[in-house]
């Protein structure tokens, strides 16, 4: 060292410097890669993201490489600068050379470039995997030697040196990756994949159509009024049955009714006959189960029965896939009959709404986790029947009952309060 030429010597140093930046950057940037977008690259066939996939399935000896390759680098520099010093200082250049060193690694070999490669691990990683995979092979021997002692160690410690960590995901992690995708998912793609992932905490109980809601045809009432109903209704399969949908005898396709129906050749015989058996589901199926029965049993249709066998409801495709998908109208995702609302900001709204489809309307958070209609949902939080002109607040949501009849809340006032004017929440 003392041979070479001052200028030699410093450029030397300058050069193992950037050594020491590689090596640093190197590992921050192959450790900071997303483990997901590389696999996906790789099976593209980016020849970067090939390598440095490569070099992951063994970190120990890609870490032993850049960690052997890294110290030598820091050695030699060491050196280097110590004989520079003891050349211009003296004795005192040790000392200097030691505070200068160690300040210009910081900077220059660690800090910088890690945090450059920890901003950028696809730009740093997949270029320097060209030479990490050149180096792996040059310098097994010692690698190789280096891992077998420090794996020896870690096997004292109790440690599974071939145990990998697992990288498959959990619902919840798989959600929170589709929550931050960000613009690199459009947000219709973001809001199905979410709705799919909600599709195991959701019931049909949540999504059914309550049973005082269904339309059906009752083979109790005279022909003409059923005629009437077949061609006046706008679904196309209806629950038929005599006198309560208790007692369900089939599910009617208008299909295999309409040649009947022009003809005027429809009789309650044969509108019986082209019934199909009804497909009975539990209240409390889960949406992703019920989603693979339907494809199953290939049926549209479901009449949901309580833990009593009584029906309470049915159940469609389309209300299933609705949640995945949102509404299939806009104007049905914008309109929602049994909300009404008015000039001052609130909402007027029917006491027999289902929550959820408040809250899908009108970007609310009102609890659904227990009553599914906001007439059940005011009548647990005041544990009785309520009287006309009672208020009451759950959460941020301020609620006036309009009108009780029946035993039950028919209109309720509603209205968000942090976006109520301060003098208008204070008289409430």
């Amino acid at each position: 060292m003392n041979e070479l030429h001052p200028a030699m010597q410093i450029g030397l140093l300058v050069l193992l410097l950037l050594l020491s930046a590689f090596f640093s950057s190197s590992e921050t940037g192959m450790l900071s890669l997303n483990r997901y977008r590389l696999k996906h690259m790789a099976n593209e066939g980016h020849a970067g993201a090939k390598r440095a996939h490569a070099l992951l399935q063994r970190p120990d000896r890609m870490l032993g490489t850049i960690l052997v390759g890294n110290n030598i680098v820091n050695i030699l520099a060491a050196s280097i600068s110590t004989v520079i010093a003891v050349q211009l200082w003296g004795e005192a250049g040790i000392a200097i050379a030691t505070a200068m060193l160690t300040v210009a690694v910081l900077i220059f070999g660690e800090i910088t470039p890690k945090t450059l490669a920890a901003l950028r691990p696809e730009a740093v990683a997949f270029p320097a995997s060209i030479v990490l995979t050149i180096l792996q092979k040059v310098l097994y021997p010692v690698v190789w030697l280096a891992n077998f002692m420090s794996n020896g160690l870690l096997r004292l410690f109790g440690v599974d040196t071939k145990a990998k960590a697992k990288d498959s995901l959990s619902a919840e992690e798989l959600r929170t990756v589709v929550d931050e995708s960000g613009h690199e998912l459009p947000a219709n793609r973001q809001s199905m994949l979410l709705g799919i992932l909600d599709l195991e905490k959701v019931s049909v109980n949540d999504i059914m159509i309550p049973r005082n809601e269904v339309f059906g045809i009752d083979l109790n009432d005279d022909l003409d009024r059923i005629i009437t109903q077949l061609r006046t209704t706008t679904h196309t399969r209806l629950p038929v049955f005599r006198g309560d949908i208790n007692q369900v005898e089939g599910i009617i396709h208008m299909r295999q009714i309409a040649r009947l129906l022009t003809r005027n050749q429809l009789d309650k015989e044969s509108l019986l006959a082209a019934c199909h058996e009804p497909y009975f589901v539990p209240e409390s199926t889960p949406l992703s189960t019920q989603l693979f029965n339907f494809q199953k049993q290939k049926r549209r249709i479901g009449i949901v029965v309580d833990e009593y066998g009584d029906v309470i409801g049915i159940v469609t495709l389309e209300d299933l896939l609705e949640e995945i998908v949102g509404e299939f109208s806009n104007q049905d995702a914008l309109r929602n009959p049994d909300i009404h609302p008015q000039e001052d900001g609130t909402q007027v709204i029917d006491g027999a709404a289902n929550i959820r489809d408040v809250n899908k309307s009108l970007g609310w958070h009102l609890p659904s986790d227990g009553p599914k209609t906001l007439n059940g949902l005011i009548t647990e939080a005041l544990e009785q029947i309520p009287d006309n002109n009672v208020c009451l607040r759950i959460g941020p949501y301020c609620m006036e009952i309009l009108q009780v009849a029946d035993n039950r809340v028919r209109n309720v006032r509603v209205w968000e309060l942090r976006n109520t004017p301060a003098k208008q929440a204070a008289t409430e």
